[in-house]
C-alpha cells in the first residue's frame, strides 16, 4: 500500500456479500475510527471524546448519521444544492444506534462522546445504516472508552417463509416481516421492525435467529479490537457514600414508601418531594451546624462546595432509595405503582369525532396519557416526495407525532419535532402502515397527526389505537384494527415481573421497555430496548404474550366505546361532508393525450370548469381528486368522453362532420368518428349523399366494425332498423 501507515482488516461473509472492517486509514486523529465496507456500500465511523463539563449528572452522547448525496453519485435538490439538517430517515438511524450503544458504557462515566457515521459510497443494493451500526461498535471498542462492547445488528427479513439476512433494498419491498435485531455475545440489547401479522412465535424465531447470526460479526470485532485497540480507560472510583447512603436510608424509608404507595402521578410526585425536601434540608442543616474552620477564603469556598456536594449526593441517594422501593414492591407484593396488578392495563375511555371539521378525529385516553388524532385526507399531489441515496420515492402516508411540553405539566420552548418526535411517530406509523387499504382501491394521500395532551408512559402506543380509531372515523377502509401497548421488565436475577402498559415512572426505573403493535390476528410493529445484560428467553417468551393479551384487550375497549360511531368496528361507509372526493378511472395509455391536450390545455380546462384536480401517470391511471361529489362526477363525465372507445352494435347520436361521394364521417363522440357509407345512409338505394345527410345533422348511427386499424364503420340503416324493433 502506497503509505506511511498500514491499515488493519478484518473480513468475512455475511448474508449475499462480505463485510470488511478497516482501521488506520482513514480519520485517524479521531479516538477510534472504522471504515464498514458492506458489498458496494461504505460507511466510515468516527468516535471522539472531551472531558465531562463540571457538575453534569447524566451521560452526554451524541450519534450522528450523514448521508451524503455525492455518495450515490447524486446532486442534492433543492436551490442552495447542499446537504442540510438531518432527514428523518438519518435521525431514525441514529436512534437505533444510539438505543443500542448506550447501555454499554460503564456507569459513571461522564465524559462527551460523538459517534459520527459518514456514508462515503451507497451502492443502492446494501443498507448503509446496518454498516454504520457495525462502525458504531468498533470504532468504540478500539478508542479504549469504558465501553462493554462490542455488539453487532443484522436486518431479519422473511420472505415466502424463509428468514434472510441484512436483504437488499428490493428484498426488503417484498418482506413479511423486517426486524433489526442488536445485541451481545449474551443476548439482546435492542430490537425494532415491522411485519405483517406475525405470531408471537414467529418473532421469537425471528430474535432468535438474528441473535445467532450477529456471533460472526461481534468475533470479527473482537480481532480487530485485540490487533488495533487502545488501552481501555478505567472511569475514577466513584466516592463512597455507603454511609450517608446508610443514614437516608434510616431517615427516609419509612416517608418514601408510603410516598411512592400514592397512585395518582402529581399527588405521588408531591408526596415524595415533601419527603426528600426534609431529608435533604435535615442534612444540609447538620452539614452547617457542625463545627469548621472558616478563617481563611478558601476555607469558606470550600465549605460551599462541600454543602453543593452534600446536596447533589443527597438527592441521588434518594432517588435510588426510591427506585429500590419501588422495584422491590413490585418483585415481592406484585403490586404496582398506582396499585394495578402486573397484568393490569389501565381504564381507557375513547371519543370519536370529539371536533367538527376534520375529515376524521379521535380522542384516545389511558390512565394519564391522552392522545387527540387527525386523520386528513388529500390528493396524490399531496404525496412527500422521498429523494433517498438509492431511489426516489413517494410516500402516501404520513403519521407525526407531536409531544408538547404541557403533557407532563412542563415549560419548555417549542422548537419543532425532536428526535424523540420522529422515532415514535416513525413506530406508529410502521404500525399501522401494513393495515392500510391498498392504494387502487382507496387513492387518497393520508396523513395522520398525533397531539399528545397528556402523557404518563406510551404515547406512542395511544397515538397507534388513536390512529386507528380517527382513520376509521374518516372512512380509511383499514383491513384490520390495530392497537399497542408498552411492556416492562423489573428483574434481580432470580426474581422477575412482567409489567403490561408501563407509566412512566416504571420505564424509568424498569429493565426493559417493550412495545408491540398489532392486530387480533398478530404483530404489525415491536420496538425493544434492554437496560440489563441479558433477559432470559423464556422471560421474552412470557412478555409477549402478556402483550398479546394486553393487546387484544385494548382492541376490545376500543371496539365497546367506537360502537355507536363504527359500528362493527369498521371504517365509515360515506366520507366526512368536509373530506374531498377522490375517484380513478383507467384509460388506454395511447389516450392520455386526449386528456392533456396541447400544452395542457384540456387538462387545464377540466380543471376550471369543475373544480377537480386531475393526475394522470404512465400507466393511464387517472386520479380524479375533487372538494364534493358534484365536482367528481362532472369531472369523471368528461374524462369518460374523451376516452371513450367505439363498441361494436353500440347506437350513437353523432354529428356529420363531412360528406364525400361514397359517404358521410360522423363523429360519434369528441375525436373519434367513422364513416357511413352510401350504401349503409337508408334502406334502399341512394343516388347522393346529399339527398339524406346534411353537413351538421345529428343522426342516429350504429357501429357495425372496427377494423385493425382502428377505423370505424357506422350504419344509419341498420340503427334505424334497430329503432324500430325498439318501439
Amino acid at each position: 500500500m502506497p503509505y506511511w501507515f498500514e491499515p488493519e482488516t478484518v473480513s468475512l461473509p455475511l448474508g449475499d456479500t462480505t463485510l470488511t472492517l478497516e482501521t488506520g486509514r482513514m480519520a485517524k486523529q479521531s479516538a477510534g475510527s472504522v471504515v464498514v465496507t458492506l458489498g458496494n456500500t461504505v460507511v466510515l465511523v468516527t468516535v471522539n471524546t472531551s472531558k465531562p463539563r463540571p457538575g453534569i449528572d447524566f451521560f452526554p452522547l451524541t450519534v450522528d448519521f450523514v448521508e451524503k448525496t455525492s455518495a450515490a453519485g447524486k446532486i442534492p435538490g433543492g436551490f442552495f444544492k447542499r446537504e442540510a439538517r438531518l432527514s428523518d430517515r438519518e435521525i431514525l438511524v441514529c436512534r437505533f444506534i444510539d438505543r443500542s450503544i448506550r447501555p454499554l458504557f460503564q456507569d459513571g462515566f461522564r465524559d462527551e462522546v460523538q459517534v459520527t457515521c459518514t456514508v462515503l459510497a451507497a451502492d443502492g443494493i446494501h443498507s448503509p445504516d446496518i454498516a454504520a451500526f457495525y462502525g458504531a461498535s468498533a470504532a468504540l471498542s478500539l478508542s479504549g472508552m469504558p465501553f462493554n462492547g462490542p455488539i453487532a445488528a443484522v436486518r431479519v427479513g422473511k420472505i415466502d417463509g424463509q428468514l434472510i439476512t441484512n436483504p437488499t433494498f428490493e428484498q426488503m419491498k417484498e418482506c413479511e416481516l423486517e426486524l433489526v435485531v442488536a445485541g451481545s455475545r449474551e443476548a439482546l440489547v435492542m430490537v425494532e421492525g415491522s411485519a405483517n401479522e406475525a405470531t408471537e412465535a414467529e418473532v421469537l424465531e425471528a430474535l432468535k435467529y438474528g441473535h445467532k447470526e450477529i456471533q460472526p460479526i461481534i468475533e470479527a470485532q473482537a480481532k480487530l479490537t485485540e490487533t488495533s485497540g487502545k488501552e481501555r480507560q478505567i472511569p475514577a472510583a466513584a466516592a463512597d457514600n455507603s454511609e450517608l447512603a446508610t443514614k437516608i436510608r434510616g431517615l427516609a424509608e419509612a416517608g418514601l414508601s408510603e410516598a411512592v404507595r400514592v397512585q395518582e402521578k402529581k399527588a405521588r410526585y408531591k408526596a415524595i418531594d415533601e419527603v426528600e425536601g426534609t431529608i435533604v434540608n435535615q442534612l444540609v442543616d447538620e452539614y452547617r451546624n457542625a463545627p469548621a474552620d472558616l478563617s481563611t477564603l478558601a476555607a469558606v469556598e470550600d465549605r460551599q462546595s462541600g454543602l453543593g456536594k452534600l446536596r447533589k449526593t443527597a438527592k441521588d441517594l434518594l432517588h435510588d432509595l426510591r427506585s429500590d422501593l419501588m422495584r422491590e414492591r413490585i418483585l415481592a407484593e406484585k403490586t404496582r405503582i398506582d396499585g394495578r396488578a402486573p397484568a393490569d392495563v389501565r381504564q381507557i375511555a375513547c371519543e370519536i369525532r370529539p371536533l367538527p371539521r376534520a375529515h376524521g378525529v379521535a380522542l384516545f385516553t389511558r390512565g394519564e396519557t391522552q392522545a387527540l388524532v387527525y386523520t386528513t385526507l388529500g390528493s396524490s399531489s399531496d404525496a412527500q416526495t422521498i429523494d433517498a441515496l438509492h431511489e426516489r420515492s413517494s410516500k402516501n402516508f404520513l403519521l407525526h407525532y407531536n409531544f408538547p411540553p404541557f403533557s407532563v405539566g412542563e415549560v419548555r420552548p417549542l422548537r419543532g419535532p425532536s428526535r424523540r418526535d420522529i422515532g415514535h411517530g416513525n413506530l406508529a406509523e410502521q404500525s399501522l402502515r401494513r393495515m392500510l387499504p391498498d392504494q387502487d382501491a382507496f387513492p387518497y394521500t393520508v396523513r395522520v397527526v398525533s397531539e399528545v395532551l397528556e402523557s404518563n408512559g406510551s404515547s406512542s402506543m395511544a397515538t397507534i389505537c388513536g390512529g386507528t380509531l380517527a382513520m376509521m372515523d374518516a372512512g380509511v377502509p383499514l383491513k384490520k384494527p390495530v392497537a399497542g401497548i408498552a411492556m416492562g421488565l423489573v428483574t434481580d436475577g432470580s426474581r422477575h415481573t412482567v409489567l403490561s402498559d408501563i407509566l412512566g415512572d416504571e420505564d424509568h426505573l424498569g429493565d426493559m421497555d417493550f412495545k408491540v403493535a398489532g392486530t387480533p390476528d398478530g404483530i404489525t410493529a415491536l420496538q425493544m430496548d434492554i437496560k440489563i445484560e441479558a433477559v432470559d428467553w423464556n422471560v421474552m417468551e412470557e412478555a409477549m404474550a402478556q402483550a398479546k393479551e394486553g393487546r387484544l384487550h385494548i382492541l376490545d375497549c376500543m371496539e365497546r366505546d367506537s360502537a355507536s360511531e363504527l359500528p362493527g368496528f369498521s371504517h365509515r361507509e360515506e366520507l366526512n361532508e368536509w373530506a374531498p372526493r377522490m375517484e380513478v378511472v383507467r384509460i388506454k395509455p395511447d389516450r392520455i393525450r386526449d386528456i392533456i391536450g396541447p400544452g395542457g390545455k384540456v387538462i387545464r380546462g377540466i380543471q376550471e370548469m369543475t373544480g377537480a384536480n386531475l393526475d394522470v401517470d404512465d400507466s393511464g391511471r387517472v386520479s380524479i381528486f375533487a372538494p364534493d361529489g358534484a365536482s367528481l362526477k362532472k369531472a369523471q363525465a368528461m374524462v369518460e368522453e374523451l376516452t371513450q372507445e367505439a363498441e361494436i352494435d353500440r347506437l350513437y347520436t353523432g354529428k356529420v362532420k363531412r360528406i364525400t361521394d361514397f359517404g358521410a364521417f360522423v363523429e360519434i363522440f369528441p375525436g373519434t368518428d367513422g364513416l357511413v357509407h352510401i350504401s349503409h345512409l337508408a334502406e334502399g338505394r341512394v343516388e347522393r349523399v346529399g339527398d339524406v345527410v346534411a353537413e351538421g345533422d345529428e343522426v342516429l348511427v350504429k357501429c357495425i366494425d372496427i377494423d385493425p386499424s382502428g377505423k370505424i364503420r357506422l350504419s344509419r340503416k341498420e340503427a334505424l332498423g334497430d329503432g324500430i324493433k325498439a318501439d
